[in-house]
């Protein structure tokens, strides 16, 4: 056996079981930031230091649901393993792309929402998040400049002061809102792509001793 032959067979045997791992982190990864991780920190923290934590940590999650999407569909075989009885169930769960090309649909949804979520609609909203801290300090600082100035306060307001949101603010949380709720859905979107892909999976695996 020559040592392009070697190598091809080894592989093979490798190529299934990486494939496996890189997409149950992947899937693991999206489930437990998105369900877990974000619902604890809003209600354990307080809003500021929430959203601290919210825009450096969403970055870092969607280059990594981004590179682990890649490396999933860098280890999609391109045809029939031909690997030992060790790892011949783990062969036979992979889809070939002679006859499953339809799986290849949930990687272009989920490499889609991806991008966009990496490109546009986090780093908008993060924007947003931050913009909208930044007024909230204005308004009160503008509050407080005009109730010290007229001198009369009832409640800590100002007589015939608005207690709303000022203009920009408004503006700013339509900005935030529309923008957050695209990156959400785009984020489920993406995870539903690779749960499909993922029961589409499951079905072909062969779980019989070996």
């Amino acid at each position: 056996m020559s040592i392009t032959d070697t190598l091809s067979s080894l592989a093979a045997s490798l190529v299934p079981p990486i494939h496996f791992l890189l997409y149950s982190t992947l899937l693991g990864t999206e489930l437990y930031q998105s369900f877990f991780m974000t619902k604890v920190c809003f209600v354990a923290l307080p809003r500021s230091a929430f959203t601290t934590l919210q825009k450096r940590v969403f970055p870092i999650y969607f280059r990594a649901q981004a590179g682990l999407l890649f490396l999933v569909a860098l280890t999609f075989p391109a045809r029939a393993n031909q690997a030992d009885d060790a790892g011949r169930w783990l062969a036979s769960a992979i889809p070939l792309s002679a006859g499953h090309k339809s799986d290849w649909i949930p990687f272009a949804v989920a490499g889609l929402t991806s991008v966009l979520n990496l490109v546009v609609y986090e780093p908008r909203t993060r924007m947003a998040m931050v913009e909208r801290i930044h007024q909230e300090t204005r308004d009160a600082k503008r509050r407080a400049v005009t109730n010290e100035n007229d001198g009369h306060k009832s409640h800590g307001l100002t007589i015939g002061e608005s207690s709303g949101p000022s203009d920009e603010m408004r503006r700013l949380n339509r900005l935030f809102s529309k923008n957050h709720a695209m990156s959400i859905h785009l984020n489920l979107v993406s995870m539903g792509a690779m749960l499909l892909y993922g029961l589409r999976l499951a079905s072909r695996l062969n779980l019989e001793a070996v």
